[in-house]
């Protein structure tokens, strides 16, 4: 899954959820200006951090293998 593919999921999931970028900070326990910079594509964030948002959020992460081409 690339950057851009996990920021429109967790943006589709928060549509879905009506949860806004101030809530979920709040939620997640996150800082506004790290969730914006990250949903923007303009940040980096930890593993850590991806994890409390899924969490907040209904999601889970996995890690699978690539298929072969």
């Amino acid at each position: 899954m690339t950057d851009e593919e996990i920021i429109k999921t967790i943006k589709v999931r928060k549509e879905i959820l009506a949860v806004n970028q101030e809530y979920l900070a709040e939620l997640s326990g996150l800082g506004l200006a790290t969730l914006k910079r990250f949903e923007s594509g303009r940040g980096n964030i930890t593993l850590k951090n991806l994890q409390k948002i899924a969490d907040v959020l209904g999601l889970e992460i996995n890690l699978e293998l690539k298929k072969p081409r």
